[in-house]
């Protein structure tokens, strides 16, 4: 059974305002966040059905909008087949392409005909494409709960360093609204999803990453 859910202008103007009062809070206010060790016993539940059900969700498909680090804005679609692959089409004029096969991850610029490649177990992309995203105390780095927003803040020092990605949930149906990735050096890309589909059928072509082409034009 596929499920859809849609966004109109207007919503997704206000996931726009969550969106970057969310960054703010964090950025401005990380002192009224759970630390790690109340993280873990606030994930035992909020968090922990929240992360429940977003790892039933196995396949999902629909329309992103990122921003980068430099203030930067693109778009495209994207799909998820859980554990371990994604993929990002940039819409025009945008070349990138982003490709995770459930072992590697890919940035591809179709133009250059240039690929970077790195083991997705390293990347903090990891955590959200799990088979079931990880609640220990470990992984907590902070939970925070609003009336129309719950963050929840997962990285793991010991694998990612100061890395963590930032996930943001939608309070009442526990549908992902965005995520953050904060790389070592503070640098945050986000990104925002609507148009969301979920229970799709999946060809493993999707998520197939071209080898040849990447050892062949300059990948890692």
């Amino acid at each position: 059974m596929t499920e859809r859910k849609t966004v109109d202008g207007g919503n997704l103007a206000i996931s726009r305002r969550v969106f970057v009062c969310g960054l703010a809070a964090f950025a401005g206010t990380a002192g009224t966040l759970l630390d790690a060790s109340h993280a873990s016993a606030q994930a035992s539940s909020v968090a922990q059905k929240i992360a429940d059900h977003f790892s039933s969700v196995k396949t999902m498909a629909g329309e992103f909008v990122q921003f980068g680090p430099r203030g930067e804005q693109t778009g495209g679609k994207f799909y998820i087949h859980r554990p371990g692959r994604i993929r990002f089409n940039y819409e025009a004029p945008s070349p990138m392409r982003v490709i995770a096969d459930g072992k590697s991850v890919v940035i591809g610029n179709m133009k250059l005909k240039t690929w970077d490649i790195y083991p997705l177990s390293k990347t903090p992309l990891n955590l959200l494409l799990s088979e079931r995203i990880d609640l220990s105390s470990r992984m907590v780095r902070a939970v925070r709960e609003e009336s129309d927003l719950i963050t929840i803040v997962l990285g793991d020092r010991s694998v990612f360093g100061d890395s963590t990605i930032t996930m943001m949930f939608d309070p009442r149906t526990y549908d992902l609204r965005q995520w953050t990735i904060t790389d070592a050096q503070r640098k945050d890309t986000s990104v925002m999803i609507f148009n969301v589909r979920t229970g799709l059928q999946l060809d493993d072509k999707v998520f197939r990453i071209p080898y040849d082409e990447v050892r062949n034009k300059g990948g890692g």
